[in-house]
């Protein structure tokens, strides 16, 4: 959102008066220490300001905000004024909502903010001066701006009263072939979206992007309008379909997707259209069709390797692996994992890594081949505690445990099925010290480690050990 600089704003007599005393006293103040302080501004004016009228005596005991909207109706913007009148009373109830859901107020009071009242003070009056006239041009221009001013969170729903504003205005407008509309039509999408009113929000940008189809038209900074259009309505399909997949309605949330590509072609954008691709290849993957998946990966994948975009090539790879593994197809998802694990690498993406690893590790397992899982969960342990990632850190400890009871598991199977001696005594050892199982590299043998291998295999669990105990003792 464009932030305005501050206009010029010539004051009348009384506001430069009124500004001398802020802020002004507290409602709170006593009786007694009114008339005192009024006998003082008596004494001051009557030493200092010779001549003054009561009316100009008023203004330096008022506040700025009463002596604005006296301003207002003084000079006749009366809509002006009931205007500032209706979002001041709409602050004093927000205000008093927080007082009573006991959250701290952040905003200061209008009182200590001359700044702001005159900003209104100034657009207010000249939307309505240019109203009158018929300029609707100006009038929207002169709203804009004060939507444009207040960029803060807690003041949004000032800013989305002036979007509103607009959006009326922009209705009346018809000299400029409909670009403030769609102006409009973009700022009442993003408020509803931002409101988590995605249906309505989707209509708004349905709108901007019908009213933009064809034109040139650029915003402030130099982007064209209708690429803005097809961004903001393919954000918006995909949180819709993201809602529809959760309810598990796939044949709404594909057709809403399908809507999205075709609007992302349009575009001529191939970086848009490739994530309108890997969205709709999610969404029928999720529906059980495969097949369709694949192809829409692949397409996006192909237009991410044409972009020379690595992290979205593996992404596709990643997305493209999940499809295999679900079509039973492992030995070709691993080969996609294993792309994603050395383009992450390349890329320093520490999250991809431990996403792939533990995928990789997961279809290891499952293969029974857990020296592999145990090797593939151990890289994205590894890796996860470089990153700090406390919740993924948890969970990817456990896979990584659960391979390595695997390995044991097989290990102490092949010492049972050895019936010797030395498996008994490393059984027994074992059960001692639940630390010095010599785990078995090779299924089917009995055979034991030198003392340098024992301890090598212990290294992970032992980490593991620590971990924990690093936790418990922080707990």
């Amino acid at each position: 959102m464009t932030t305005l600089t501050p206009l010029p704003v010539t004051r009348t007599k009384l506001a430069v008066l009124a500004r001398q005393k802020l802020p002004c006293s507290s409602g709170t103040t006593s009786r007694s220490q009114l008339i005192k302080e009024k006998d003082d501004i008596d004494h001051y004016l009557e030493v200092n300001f010779k001549g003054l009228s009561k009316e100009e005596i008023a203004a330096y005991r008022n506040s700025y905000k009463k002596n604005i909207c006296v301003d207002m109706l003084r000079d006749g913007y009366h809509k002006s004024f009931t205007e500032l009148f209706s979002l001041m009373e709409h602050w004093e109830v927000l205000k008093e909502t927080a007082r009573r859901r006991s959250i701290f107020w952040l905003q200061r009071p209008l009182e200590e903010q001359p700044d702001t009242l005159d900003y209104f003070y100034y657009h207010l009056t000249r939307a309505e001066a240019a109203e009158r006239k018929g300029y609707f041009e100006d009038v929207y221009s002169n709203l804009y701006a004060l939507a444009c001013y207040f960029t803060k969170s807690e003041d949004k729903w000032v800013r989305n009263h002036f979007y509103e504003r607009c959006f009326k205005i922009a209705q009346l407008i018809k000299i400029d072939g409909g670009k403030k509309e769609a102006e409009a039509e973009a700022h009442m999408g993003l408020l509803y979206e931002e409101d988590g009113q995605l249906a309505e929000a989707a209509e708004h940008y349905e709108a901007f992007h019908q009213l933009t189809q064809g034109r040139i038209w650029k915003d402030e900074t130099g982007r064209s309008l209708n690429l803005l259009a097809c961004e903001s309505l393919l954000r918006t399909y995909r949180l819709l379909s993201d809602k529809m997949l959760e309810n598990k309605e796939y044949k709404q949330a594909i057709k809403i997707l399908i809507k999205a590509s075709e609007i992302a072609k349009e575009g001529n954008d191939r970086k848009m259209e490739g994530e309108a691709s890997y969205y709709l290849g999610l969404a029928h993957l999720s529906a059980g069709d495969h097949e369709t998946a694949l192809t829409a990966l692949n397409t996006y994948s192909q237009i991410s390797a044409d972009l020379d975009d690595d992290l979205s090539l593996g992404r596709a790879y990643e997305a493209i692996a999940k499809v295999l593994q679900s079509q039973g197809e492992t030995i070709e998802a691993i080969k996609y994992l294993e792309k994603v694990v050395k383009i992450a690498r390349n890329n320093f993406q520490s999250l991809d890594i431990v996403r792939a690893s533990t995928m990789l590790g997961d279809i290891y397992n499952e293969k029974g081949e857990y020296n592999k899982a145990s090797e593939y969960f151990q890289q994205a342990f590894d890796t996860i505690v470089d990153v700090m990632n406390v919740p993924l850190m948890e969970e990817t400890k456990v896979h990584y445990g659960i391979a390595r009871a695997h390995q044991m598991m097989l290990t102490i199977n092949n010492y049972i099925e050895s019936a010797d001696l030395n498996s008994l005594d490393c059984l027994l050892s074992w059960k001692e010290r639940r630390r010095q199982l010599e785990l078995d590299p090779v299924l089917g043998e009995s055979g034991r480690y030198t003392e340098e291998n024992r301890y090598q295999n212990l290294e992970p669990v032992d980490e593991l050990r620590r971990f924990s105990d690093s936790q418990n003792n922080e707990g």
